[in-house]
């Protein structure tokens, strides 16, 4: 079994950065779909953006060399390729047509709390009170979003809800899988070959992609690239970086920094305005990350006194 992660001084800095990394570029990936949905249809716009991430994650991954993994190994990766790179996308995409940007980043939160169970079942992580009150605080904030943007005109159907959950049990259970393997393979790697996985799954809709990036204009098509560089290729890949260092309960309630995030990308590029009340819910997230982020406190320990001085603590 692998170390326990450490999170303390310098050695936390970088898996931070590329927990934000991630963060940003998946809120924008919301956006982003959201805004194809005129010009791509779900799975030639997951075959595009997988496609493109591939691509993209190709040479820097053959850099460090070609990845050997254990036939237990191709069995996570491939697992993992299917649900999170393939029906993940298939789903979210799908979803995104029924229900504006900001809704679907707020229904996968579902994904924090199943992940910390999981956690706790499959990978020996405990789940502490404290995990709890974090978890409790932030969804309650996903809760108070989503329900203050409930009645609008681009909230959608209950298809649209249905869709937009099916990624969140695909995303807990390939966190689960994808823990161990990032203990013994380059994040890279990981990303790249599940990545790849994800293209074969999509592959029945390539005839359609050609006809569809026919069709679309040019700034379409940038958007899809953008999707598979950046919300794909580097994104997944600093989050696998990220879980190499840090427990994957931790790390799973840190999306719920992707709404409020979603929401001010939709105000700004899709003219989707939130009413006022799901700022709330975005403070409520917040303090909910920052609770079940905190170190513990550490216990003092006192030294035995001895006569004629003063305990040593």
């Amino acid at each position: 079994m692998p170390d326990a992660p450490t999170e303390t001084g310098d050695a936390s800095l970088l898996p931070l950065a590329a927990v934000g990394v991630t963060l940003v570029l998946w809120a924008s990936a919301f956006v982003g779909i959201r805004h194809l949905a005129r010009d791509f249809s779900a799975g030639p716009l997951s075959l595009g953006r997988l496609a493109a991430g591939a691509l993209a994650l190709a040479p820097v991954a053959l850099a460090q060399g070609l990845p050997c993994p254990t036939r237990r190994q191709w069995v996570s990766i491939v697992t993992i390729g299917v649900l999170w790179f393939g029906i993940y996308n298939l789903s979210l995409n799908a979803g995104e047509q029924r229900v504006d940007a900001g809704t679907a980043s707020m229904l996968l939160q579902v994904s924090p709390v199943l992940i910390a169970v999981l956690a706790a079942m499959f990978l020996g992580e405990r789940f502490t009170a404290q995990l709890a009150a974090g978890l409790a605080l932030a969804f309650s904030g996903v809760v108070v979003i989503g329900l203050s943007t409930s009645g609008g005109d681009n909230t959608g159907d209950l298809l649209g809800v249905v869709l937009c959950l099916v990624p969140a049990a695909a995303y807990s259970v390939s966190v689960i899988l994808q823990k161990p393997l990032v203990a013994e393979l380059s994040a890279v790697h990981v990303t790249w070959l599940a990545c790849t996985v994800g293209v074969v799954t999509c592959l029945p809709w390539a005839g359609r992609l050609v006809t569809e990036v026919g069709d679309a204009p040019v700034s379409s098509t940038l958007w899809l690239v953008y999707l598979g560089v950046f919300p794909t290729a580097i994104a997944f890949t600093t989050y696998a970086y990220a879980l190499r260092h840090m427990t994957a309960s931790a790390l799973g309630v840190t999306t719920y920094l992707v709404p409020p995030l979603t929401i001010v990308m939709g105000l700004v590029f899709l003219d989707e305005v939130p009413p006022v009340v799901a700022y709330a819910g975005g403070v409520l997230a917040l303090l909910g990350v920052g609770v079940a982020r905190r170190a513990p406190a550490r216990k003092a320990v006192v030294a035995p006194a001895v006569p004629g001085q003063d305990p040593v603590v």
